[in-house]
């Protein structure tokens, strides 16, 4: 296996129109102070969240876990495709056992708080239930099942326990806080609906309010440490596939907030991604100094021009890439020379995967 690093960092430039995918409290739409002027924020929650949807839809191929706090009935669910003949309280009781026995504190059948669970740590874990290894002597065994043979999701993002530690598990990706290139502002929509069976009598709208929404070209940037990420899977190919498909779903996933109001179905202007051995760069300084859109021209050029400039310039600290691979859909918006341009998302996915692959070729993998 290999022990050199390697990451893999995902840079991503995407215009959304008037929107609101990610809300606070209040309901407006999130902001950050980011060089000195407000910009347009999209938790890094929010948009896992929307990755690992387009995981379930997308990664057939490879294991993606579950995120509940209905864990004892997803392992009962196990035992009995084990053992269609067990009676159902019976494996409720057996799963809740293991769970318990493992360090997972539950109550009338829940868990305390989510947990994230693989497919195949529940088949195991129904698979001692049958066996009657559940009991509490057998609980580093438990333990085991639960730590390895991690699914794709849970070794990306990680898994906390906070009543047993000894179940965390790292993650082996980070996602930023997507912000928008340039300062914005939040505006209001203020809408009325009518009643439809009103009579002339009754004057004025059903229903009136307002919603809150802003526009924005959005810097988006995760890494994945793809060295970690393989020691978890503990498969090259599998490290590869699912490399890919994490590119694919960053690149192509979309926080559903307010979907169904503003239809802001929009695609990336500029896909990036770049294979380091050193270490992971974020490239957000480009925009401290926010764009100025000019007359006619926008903010997704000048984003771009911005963005590939700060790559260059990150060339004076870091290492040189093994590679770098974008696909834009602007105008010939990134310098000549700054990577390789790639025709279409299957071309950059089969550019990135070959880049991996090779490199865990060469260190043994």
């Amino acid at each position: 296996m290999t022990k050199k690093r390697l990451y893999m960092d995902v840079h991503v430039i995407q215009t959304l129109p008037p929107s609101n995918i990610n809300r606070d409290d209040t309901g407006s739409p999130k902001t950050a102070q980011y060089g000195g002027v407000r910009r347009a924020r999209v938790s890094s929650q929010a948009w896992k969240r929307a990755m690992r949807t387009y995981f379930n839809s997308n990664g057939q191929n490879l294991g993606v876990g579950v995120r509940t706090k209905d864990i004892v009935s997803y392992v009962a669910d196990k035992v009995l495709e084990q053992d269609p003949q067990m009676d159902r309280n019976a494996a409720m009781e057996g799963a809740e056992q293991a769970i318990n026995n493992a360090g997972i504190t539950t109550k009338d059948h829940m868990a305390k708080a989510l947990f994230f669970l693989g497919e195949q740590q529940a088949k195991q874990l129904a698979k001692t239930v049958l066996e009657g290894k559940n009991t509490k002597e057998d609980k580093k065994e438990l333990q085991k099942i639960l730590a390895d043979n991690p699914e794709i999701d849970i070794a990306l993002f990680g898994r906390m326990v906070a009543d047993a530690p000894e179940l965390n598990t790292d993650a082996s990706c980070q996602v930023a806080h997507a912000i928008s290139t340039h300062a914005v502002q939040t505006e209001f929509d203020y809408f009325t609906a009518m009643d439809d069976l009103s009579t002339e009598e009754q004057a004025g709208a059903g229903m009136l309010g307002s919603i809150e929404y802003n526009s924005s070209t959005l810097y988006r940037y995760a890494n994945v440490a793809v060295h970690d990420f393989r020691k978890q899977l503990d498969d090259g190919a599998s490290t590869v596939a699912a490399c890919k498909l994490f590119v694919e779903a960053f690149s192509n996933s979309l926080p559903t907030g307010k979907v169904n109001t503003f239809a802001n179905q929009t695609l990336p202007s500029l896909v990036m991604v770049t294979i380091r051995e050193d270490r992971p760069v974020n490239l957000v300084s480009a925009f401290e100094q926010p764009v100025q859109a000019k007359a006619e021209s926008g903010y997704v050029n000048a984003s771009i021009k911005k963005l590939t400039a700060e790559y260059e310039k990150t060339g004076k600290f870091v290492e040189t890439p093994l590679a770098n691979f974008y696909l834009e859909i602007a105008d010939q918006s990134v310098k000549d020379g700054i990577g390789q341009a790639c025709s279409n998302m299957q071309d950059l996915l089969q550019q990135v995967g070959r880049e991996i692959e090779q490199h865990l070729e060469e260190a043994g993998d």
